[in-house]
């Protein structure tokens, strides 16, 4: 006897949008149906888990690898799967939202690869996530096109010329408020978006000669990595579409995962293409997981946590040996320098920062890297253009060389840099400006000749939590107080409505972002992550 089918979807407290049907068809939401039933229990307890053990690490200080998969790690002779030709060169790849706009400007950047993203750099609207579904559909379909404001049009270049889509959903501990089961149960965003782009767009893939490659956020252990990849397979199963098809590719973006990458890479490697250095959320991550660990773990100023602080490279080179060691891409951080079309002397200054980044990351060993902007990608490709030549990627490179312990990855204290009351004041100023324009929908900001996305604000607010908690004391003689918070940020929504104007401001959501800041950064609950409450206040 079969299985009774899953209870239907419903779409709830969402304004009907135009074309919405083309997406949420009735056979796509039985899909997701399914989805949300046979995974959302498993994603419930890895939640949970990540709790447990971010109360171990509360009592131990400390985090090591994993005794019981050592026999993974020290196994020389698996490998993930070889790579599809559409993602043997990722020499540079570029970040953006999925909005018409961006997404013709990202697949006709000259990168190898977009990553198509729902997550941080896409505030979760109705509208942002099915109208993201319907602009990669529209690309595939080349009936896509943009005209601005100002009536400059955008249209796609040449199928071979366009950059090979991979898609970012939302991570595990998000969810999708619109979509809910007869229980009323809302369905994790992570599946909504993934289930979505797969069902409409697997087989349209495969007959471009490509298919449904993924970037995976938030990952804090191999066992979320390992119901990853059974999403995958019944997916697959369930659309005929043969295994192994799908590719992803992790973020190492918390520092728990960077203690089994080789795990995660082994629990996907039917499915695995690589991993990524996420510097934001890293640095979030360890502010979050060792937040009550003593002055050992507070973090300067984030400008001033460089790539090249001891536990930072550790981080980098332990990837790619990783990454190398298995047949995997490892790909580097993010450039999100945004050119100045008034200033040449800015500019210049930052593509030589760009540039020496790149090089770095060429010369480490990664075999691609990100930027968040078209202008930059002639930049990185220079740089890795340098080391690979003609080859797709340096994979050959074993780097044998690098041996990172435990305690290396954790090592904060060596930094010589301490926290600054501007650099006080910039998170509050990059958290408001940030927050302000998320509640209005856009999750990719050009704040002060940088794109910010969702990961900023996290370690912003991280930061001034911690810095209060750990009672810092700044080199002015200050100290790190909720009552100093609360006059920066009353000084900087004063310095906002001076330079938007009243009406502007009134417009605007400058108080409610004002308001949350506060909220995340000076409750004594740390908040596990900004974007939950956050959600609850997005129209």
């Amino acid at each position: 006897m079969s299985a009774a089918a899953p209870s239907p979807l419903a779409i709830v407290d969402a304004e009907p949008l135009e074309r919405q049907g083309e997406v949420l068809t009735d056979a796509a939401l039985a899909f997701l149906a399914e989805l949300h039933h046979r995974f959302t229990p498993r994603r419930d307890e890895l939640l949970a888990r990540r709790a447990e053990r971010r109360a171990g690490i509360a009592r131990a200080g400390t985090l090591d690898f994993l005794p019981e998969t050592a026999h993974i790690r020290e196994d020389g002779d698996w490998r993930v799967a070889p790579a599809p030709p559409a993602l043997e060169d990722r020499r540079v790849e570029i970040t953006g939202p999925t909005d018409r706009k961006m997404t013709i400007n990202a697949l006709n950047s000259g990168a190898r690869v977009w990553l198509a993203d729902f997550e941080d750099a896409s505030a979760p609207t109705w509208e942002n996530v099915i109208g993201g579904q319907l602009n990669l559909t529209d690309a595939y379909e080349r009936r896509i096109d943009f005209t601005s404001p100002e009536g400059k049009t955008y249209a796609l270049r040449p199928a071979e010329e366009l950059a090979t889509v991979v898609t970012r959903p939302r991570g595990w501990h998000l969810y999708e408020r619109h979509l809910r089961d007869a229980e009323g149960r809302p369905v994790p965003g992570a599946l909504v978006d993934f289930g979505l782009y797969f069902f409409h767009n697997a087989r349209r893939l495969i007959a471009m000669g490509k298919g449904p490659y993924f970037y995976l956020p938030k990952t804090e252990s191999h066992l979320e990595a390992r119901l990853w990849n059974d999403v995958f397979v019944f997916a697959q199963d369930h659309l005929s579409i043969p295994q192994g098809t799908i590719r992803a590719t992790v973020l190492i973006e918390t520092i728990t995962a960077a203690y089994e990458m080789d795990e995660i890479l082994y629990e996907l490697r039917d499915h695995a293409s690589g991993l990524n250095a996420g510097r934001w959320d890293y640095l979030f991550s360890i502010v979050k997981n060792f937040r009550d660990g003593g002055p050992g773990f507070v973090l300067p100023d984030r400008n001033a946590v460089t790539m090249t602080a001891p536990f930072m490279r550790a981080y980098t080179e332990l990837l790619v040996r990783t990454c190398h060691k298995r047949g995997a891409h490892a790909i580097g951080g993010m450039a999100a320098f945004i050119p100045s079309r008034r200033d040449p002397e800015i500019n210049a200054v930052a593509f030589d920062k760009v540039k020496a980044d790149k090089d770095r990351e060429a010369g480490d060993g990664f075999d691609g890297s990100w930027v968040a902007h078209p202008d930059l990608v002639p930049v990185a490709r220079a740089s890795f253009d340098a080391v690979l030549g003609d080859r797709p990627h340096q994979k050959d490179r074993l780097r044998e060389d690098v041996r990172v312990t435990a305690a290396e990855l954790i090592d904060i204290a060596s930094l010589e840099a301490k926290p600054t009351y501007e650099g006080l004041r910039n998170a509050v100023q990059v958290g408001i400006r940030y927050i302000e324009a998320w509640l209005r929908g856009l999750g990719a900001v050009a704040i002060f000749n940088l794109m910010e996305d969702a990961a900023t604000a996290e370690i912003s607010r991280s930061q001034i939590w911690q810095w209060i908690n750990a009672g810092v004391v700044f080199e002015t003689g200050e100290k790190a107080t909720a009552d100093l918070v609360r006059k920066v940020a009353a000084e900087e929504l004063a310095a906002i409505r001076e330079e938007v104007g009243a009406d502007a401001f009134a417009a605007g959501k400058w108080r409610e972002a004002h308001d949350l800041l506060l909220r995340v950064a000076l409750d004594e609950d740390y908040t596990e992550f900004l974007t939950l409450p956050a959600y609850e206040l997005l129209d």
